[in-house]
């Protein structure tokens, strides 16, 4: 089954065309300014999403291992890609919000979990958490300045 999803405006479509079985939150300083929350994604492989209208796509590089698109018409941030080297290049984290049904996709992780802010919490238990010395590690690159 394909998911599918846009921006706010629709002026970037999307079709997900590899199985979508879970979405992780990120809950570091940058996501959460980026998505004005916890950034919940799901993770699709390099060639498992079709774009349309990728001409009114932004790119920002915001970290030495990763880049984020939003629609520059209604400015809604759209996805997460992997910039750095490895196995994990090209990786995109779509933002479940886009979708235009997100209903049966469970949370399953949560990044930068030390970070999280003490206002909220996700019910249920069993998730893989991760701190941030633990994400950085995974892709071998300095911290991210927390401003």
């Amino acid at each position: 089954m394909s998911h599918t999803g846009s921006c706010v405006c629709g002026a970037v479509t999307f079709e997900i065309t590899t199985p979508v079985t879970e979405t992780g939150a990120c809950h570091c300083g940058m996501c959460r300014k980026w998505s004005g929350g916890v950034f919940l994604g799901v993770r699709v492989p390099k060639d498992g999403m079709t774009i349309h209208g990728k001409d009114n796509l932004t790119i920002y590089t915001s970290s030495e291992w990763a880049e984020r698109a939003f629609c520059k018409s209604c400015g809604a941030s759209v996805f997460y890609r992997v910039t750095a080297p490895g196995p994990m290049n090209g990786e995109m984290h779509v933002g479940l919000g886009t979708f235009s049904d997100a209903s049966n996709i469970p949370l399953t992780g949560e990044l930068y979990i030390d970070l999280k802010p003490d206002g909220y919490a996700f019910a249920g238990a069993g998730r893989h958490q991760m701190t941030e010395a633990e994400v950085i590690a995974m892709f071998a690159a300095p911290p991210p300045d927390h401003a």
